[in-house]
């Protein structure tokens, strides 16, 4: 599996609480919702690099 970077992450507290209400809606993490966004933007966008194949 690999490994994931850390980093800080300041949020207006209106903008946490509405992701995390989000979060709750779709049985997920504030952590898991915020990845599984920028995922999907960067999928959209054809920014995610292809997976591997095993």
């Amino acid at each position: 599996m690999p490994s994931k970077k850390s980093f800080p992450l300041r949020l207006d507290p209106d903008m946490y609480d509405a992701l995390k209400r989000w979060a709750d809606d779709e049985f997920r993490s504030v952590n898991g919702q915020m990845e599984y966004v920028l995922r999907e933007a960067l999928r959209k966008a054809g920014r995610l690099p292809k997976r591997k194949e095993r």
